[in-house]
């Protein structure tokens, strides 16, 4: 292969892996929004004059210290938010970190070859010993309540 023909490949390679990122962040920014607006929904169902107690002030920045009042509800959950991300990705971080570290891997491809010793391997499934096309999600449950149903038959008779 010539030199060129890699770095395209290479380049390819690192614009798929800079789309695939940009998704999966995407999808869970996403799911980190509504999750968290669907907190913040049901929270002012619940009590919502204590919700809003906060979100439209009747007192000054100085009244509500010297009444040592409490912090509204959406306030409390956004720092609640923001701690709990922090703990969440340094948490997960931390323990990748320390698998690597004790692993004793350098790279990459090192760190997939001790790994792949560790775990166990997923079986060949060539050709195929079932159906694997359906045509909706339908015809997949049928499917497997039928093969469930198979089973049970054969543990019956034997």
């Amino acid at each position: 292969m010539s030199e060129s023909a890699e770095k395209q490949s290479s380049n390819q390679e690192t614009g798929y892996k800079i789309k695939a990122g940009l998704f999966l962040a995407t999808a869970g920014g996403i799911g980190l929004l509504a999750g968290f607006g669907g907190a913040i929904g049901i929270v002012k169902k619940q009590d919502p004059e204590s919700f809003d107690k906060g979100m439209v002030s009747k007192l000054s920045n100085a009244e509500r210290q010297q009444r040592k009042l409490n912090e509204s509800g959406a306030k409390l959950a956004a720092r609640a938010l923001g701690h709990a991300t922090i703990y969440a990705v340094g948490g997960v971080g931390l323990l990748f970190y320390s698998i690597w570290k004790l692993s004793g891997a350098t790279d990459l491809a090192d760190f997939r070859q001790k790994a792949g010793n560790i775990l166990p391997k997923v079986p060949k499934n060539d050709p195929p010993q079932s159906r694997t096309e359906f045509s909706g999600t339908n015809d997949l449950l049928q499917y497997l309540i039928d093969k469930d149903e198979e089973e049970k038959r054969k543990k019956k008779g034997s």
